[in-house]
């Protein structure tokens, strides 16, 4: 008789790759935040690729007419291996953006890692981003959702954080700028928050600074070997915009992107150089440090002083880049 299957990975007890590749995933994740739920905003959830079985939650303010509202696409984090739009903190994060932005705000999920390995998780980004092309095409038939009925197709941004980020950016790359593949919807920018960006070759922040409040190296070095191809590195397409085996950004056109990272985040060095390089390359990127933040600052306290700031400069981006 051979010898059962052993843990190879465990994230926190709630998450376990074992030797003969199945997964054991804990139904109860623990999550201390409360779920913010007031009359603010209204919120539905829809499927929006049923062979997959995705959803999507859509966010509007409760008191303001959708004519001519912007979309505001939110790509959640987790890793690529945790995470849904109905997790309290991405939730409540909605409602502020919502509010705060006098937006529609659509929150899509996607596939998880290690049973879906990137580019599961791009792949279905594409996908949400297709489907709200169908919901601009139906204009005001039958078959567009209701709520979305007026909203300003011509005026989508596209957040993303952490893992979010990380799929903020190939969406970017995917659809240029420019490019009609996605009309009648059009997007205006991109704004990465605390991208999940890996590399083979260590920053400087991730060798001085290799544990936050709650993250370290190891816990993202994990996050990458659970979600990456089987086989490859942490130089994979996926995870490294500038490595090895990726693709030249030099002649891409992108839409502008808003970058932004806390001081004391491990990864802060890795997306700095990030937007450097793109600034190089000619492209429209703004760089946003806040001093003394680590990963997470903005998502887990969109209410904060600091979470305000974030806002604005998001407030700002979208003036600036919506005609």
């Amino acid at each position: 008789m051979g010898s059962l299957p052993h843990v190879v990975e465990d994230c926190f007890g709630l998450l376990r790759l074992y030797s003969d590749g199945s997964v054991y995933r804990n139904p109860d994740v623990p999550c201390a935040t409360p779920l913010l739920d007031d009359d603010s905003v209204l919120y539905k959830d829809l499927i929006f690729d049923s062979k997959r079985s995705l959803r999507l939650r859509i966010y509007k303010p409760s008191s303001a007419s959708l004519k001519n509202l912007p979309i505001l696409f939110y790509f959640h984090g987790g890793g690529f291996c945790f995470g849904t739009f109905a997790y309290p903190h991405f939730h409540n994060l909605c409602v502020r953006m919502t509010t705060a932005l006098n937006a529609v705000v659509i929150a899509p999920d996607h596939r998880l890692a290690p049973e879906h390995r990137l580019p599961a998780a791009s792949e279905d980004a594409c996908l949400a981003m297709k489907w709200l092309k169908g919901q601009a095409m139906h204009g005001n038939v039958e078959n567009v959702d209701p709520w979305l009925i007026g909203v300003d197709f011509d005026r989508v941004f596209v957040l993303g954080d952490s893992s979010g980020g990380n799929l903020a950016h190939h969406l970017a790359v995917r659809f240029k700028a420019g490019s009609t593949e996605l009309a009648p919807v059009r997007v205006r920018g991109y704004v990465l928050l605390s991208p999940f960006f890996g590399g083979s070759v260590r920053t400087k922040s991730e060798q001085e600074h290799p544990c936050e409040a709650f993250w370290n190296l190891e816990m993202y070095d994990r996050f990458w070997r659970l979600s990456i191809p089987v086989g490859s590195t942490l130089d994979d397409p996926s995870a490294n915009p500038f490595g090895p085996y990726s693709q030249s950004l030099a002649a891409v056109p992108l839409d502008p992107i808003l970058v932004v990272v806390g001081g004391d985040e491990i990864l802060r060095d890795r997306v700095e150089d990030y937007a450097t390089r793109l600034r190089e390359l000619g492209k429209k990127v703004e760089f946003v440090e806040f001093e003394g933040q680590q990963h997470g600052f903005f998502t887990d306290h969109p209410f904060s002083e600091v979470a305000g700031k974030v806002i604005q400069r998001m407030r700002d981006f979208i003036l600036e880049n919506s005609n």
